[in-house]
Parts: structure tokens; C-alpha cells; sequence
């Protein structure tokens, strides 16, 4: 009867198996989902603000199971993260999102995970890729942000923002750092919403300023390219041409000495046949004589 450890002990021979999911895994699995329902929440939310229907139990069964998505998102991927400690503190905003109520419009930063997935499978260059990913960014920044503050702005007494053109306006020029001043939130809420537009606005101004700057020194470094290599086609040149010479002036040279040996090599025949014959001479006279 075989024994309790050799029952239970692994096979010696190939390697043991891990069939534990990894962080990677999961979110391949979840993108699409967590961008489908973000989608979601993003055509529910703006009904609620938009629309102001009378009944919202459908609205908030859906924004809740959307907000359970989140949250399962949230605790899956802290439990298969290597650090713990590291991707929790990293990621403080998406628990806010998660924890805070209030910060439930924030939750429309997951729709960035559309343009993440355009950006990856784009074949455009580089700068091609950061061009779409900075225009849906503000794009998607404007709309999100007016529909925040619209929502919390709209029923403030004191509201200098009444309908969602006024809010759409006033996003366009804080994300652009503009700032007329017509229009201001009141609520500390809005506010809020407001200074999160103002660092968004100030990263994007970034990272075109930064694009811009790197197209500039791209067209310089070609144009210093192109002169390098205008200056070393010619300086090729000239060297070729010279060899060229050089190659002719060894050609005319080899001709000439080969022209010179030939003479001399023609005359040194002549001179042996004259020979010949001199010697052949004392013979024939000798013959005639007998």
C-alpha cells in the first residue's frame, strides 16, 4: 500500500504549474468591460443631469451595479498586485472614486481607457498617437467637467452657471487656463470640479508645449542632417574625383612604362636576330668555298 507522502508528493519530472491569475491578466480581461461600462455611465449620468427625469430607480440600479464593477475592479486588482502597499498608495485616486460619493462624476476618467486602447493600436507615429490622445483628452475633459458642475451647480441658489451651454463654456475656457470670469461656480463642490480642471488643463498645455517642442527640434536636427549630409556627399566627391586622378595618373604612367619596356623589348630582338644572323654569315661563306 503506498505510502501517504508518496501519494501527495509531486512528479519529479517537468515543472510545477501556476495557474494563479496575474494583475496583467486581469486587466486584459476587464479593459473592454470597464470601458463598456464606463460608456454606460457616462449616457446615464448625462440623462440624469440633462434629462431630470422624475423617476431614477433604473438610472441608480445601473449606476450601481457600474459602481459594484468599480469597485470589484478596485479590490481585484489591489489583491493580485506583487506590492500591495505600492499599487495602493499609487492609486489613491481610483479608491476615492470608489469610497467618496461625492467623486462619482470623476468616475467618466475611465472612459480614458478608450483612448489608451486607440493609442495602443494605433500605427500612426508617435507624435500622430499623442496628437489624438491630447485632443480626446480635452474633449472628453470639457464634456465631463461641464456635466459635473452643471450637475452640482444647478439647484445653488447662488449659481452664476444656469443652463449646460454656460457649463460647456466655462470648461472650455478653465481647461484652456483662459479664465473670463463670467461664469464661476459657487458651490465648494463646483469648486472642486473647477480645480480639476484647472491641473488637467495645465498637464495638456504641458504636453503640447512639449510636442511642439519636439516637433521644432526634429525639424532642426533634420535640417542639420541634411547639411551634414549635403557637406559629406561633397566632401565624397572631391575625394572620389581625386582618386579618379590619381587612378588615371597610375593608368598613364602603367601605359607608358609598359610602352617603354615593349621598345626595349623590340630592340632586344632586333638585336639578337642581327646576331643570328652575323653568326650564320662565317658558315655560308665557308660552304660556298667547299
Amino acid at each position: 500500500m503506498p505510502k501517504i507522502h508518496e501519494i501527495h508528493a509531486p512528479e519529479p519530472n517537468g515543472p510545477k504549474r501556476h495557474n494563479r491569475l496575474t494583475l496583467d491578466q486581469w486587466r486584459k480581461w476587464t479593459e473592454w468591460p470597464m470601458t463598456g461600462a464606463a460608456v454606460v455611465f457616462l449616457v446615464v449620468y448625462s440623462y440624469q443631469v440633462l434629462a431630470r427625469p422624475s423617476s431614477t430607480i433604473v438610472t441608480e440600479t445601473i449606476m450601481n451595479i457600474i459602481w459594484v464593477m468599480f469597485a470589484t475592479d478596485y479590490i481585484v486588482s489591489l489583491i493580485l498586485s506583487d506590492n500591495r502597499q505600492f499599487w495602493f498608495f499609487r492609486h489613491l485616486f481610483d479608491l476615492a472614486t470608489v469610497v467618496l460619493p461625492m467623486l462619482r462624476p470623476l468616475r467618466l476618467l475611465r472612459l480614458f481607457m478608450v483612448l489608451k486602447v486607440l493609442n495602443r493600436t494605433s500605427g500612426m507615429a508617435l507624435r500622430g498617437r499623442i496628437a489624438i490622445y491630447v485632443v480626446g483628452a480635452v474633449t472628453m475633459m470639457i464634456y465631463v467637467g461641464a456635466l459635473a458642475v452643471y450637475d452640482v451647480e444647478q439647484y445653488a441658489p447662488t449659481r452664476q452657471i444656469d443652463d449646460f451651454g454656460d457649463a460647456v463654456w466655462w470648461a472650455f475656457v478653465t481647461v484652456t487656463t483662459v479664465g473670463y470670469g463670467d461664469y464661476a461656480p459657487t458651490t465648494w463642490q463646483g469648486r472642486l470640479v473647477a480645480a480639476a480642471l484647472m491641473l488637467g488643463g495645465i498637464t495638456l498645455i504641458g504636453v503640447v508645449s512639449a510636442m511642439v517642442a519636439s516637433w521644432i527640434m526634429e525639424r532642426v536636427q533634420v535640417g542639420d542632417q541634411k547639411a551634414f549630409t549635403k557637406t559629406l556627399e561633397a566632401q565624397m566627391s572631391r575625394e572620389l574625383d581625386e582618386d579618379a586622378q590619381e587612378s588615371a595618373t597610375r593608368d598613364a604612367n602603367l601605359e607608358a612604362k609598359i610602352d617603354a619596356l615593349s621598345a626595349q623589348l623590340a630592340q632586344l630582338i632586333e638585336e639578337r636576330d642581327g646576331e643570328r644572323a652575323r653568326s650564320r654569315e662565317p658558315l655560308t661563306k665557308r660552304s660556298r668555298r667547299t
